[in-house]
């Protein structure tokens, strides 16, 4: 048999690396196979990381954390004062005074409400306190906010029928508020001791 019979002709094979992806070099921008660690064209090394490569983050020092923690710390204690300025109640000055001077206010609007209920009623003034309405029981509201009690007494039913004097009082529930009291003339009293005030009592 004919030696050039026996001959086979192979096919040449294709280098594994041919079919993997392609991508430029940063050096000479020549598309280059992605296995290939010297550029064929410029010689550039292909393995070294380029310049201005994202490096990884250092880690913040305990320095660093502890003042991130302080600066939140101090935002959220801010946020807290804030709220509570502008949402709890105003408490200045003495407790005492203030408590007293409730009990005066709230005697004083039993008065204007006894002064427009006696308009009404041709200077006739009511049997019971319930008889002014809303307004009553806004004053007594007001004095028990304080730690008081009001007392409306009316004075004696004239010939006609109609009741033209009055007395109040306010009870302190603590020991050592003053007492008040105010009748149909306006003026107010007060006593530190431990009894109603009478129309003895010296002006307050």
């Amino acid at each position: 048999m004919n030696r050039a019979a026996r001959t086979v002709r192979k096919a040449p094979r294709r280098q594994a690396f041919d079919s993997l992806p392609m991508y430029t070099c940063r050096e000479c921008e020549s598309e280059v196979n992605q296995a290939t660690e010297i550029c064929p064209q410029c010689g550039a090394d292909l393995t070294v990381p380029s310049p201005g490569a994202d490096a990884p983050a250092p880690k913040p020092g305990l320095r660093k954390i502890l003042l991130r923690w302080g600066v939140l710390l101090a935002v959220l204690l801010g946020a807290v004062w804030s709220f509570l300025w502008f949402i709890v109640p105003e408490r200045q000055g003495n407790p005492t005074t203030q408590a007293e001077a409730r009990a005066v206010e709230s005697l004083q609007n039993v008065r204007a409400a006894l002064t427009e209920y006696a308009s009404a009623q041709g200077g006739a003034y009511p049997r019971l306190f319930e008889s002014l309405g809303e307004a009553g029981r806004a004053a007594a509201q007001l004095a028990q906010s304080a730690g008081y009690r009001i007392q409306y007494s009316p004075g004696p039913v004239e010939a006609d029928g109609r009741i033209r004097t009055y007395t109040l009082e306010a009870r302190a529930g603590n020991y050592g508020f003053r007492n008040f009291y105010t009748d149909d003339g306006g003026i107010m009293r007060a006593t530190r001791e431990n009894r109603a005030a009478t129309a003895q009592d010296p002006p307050w």
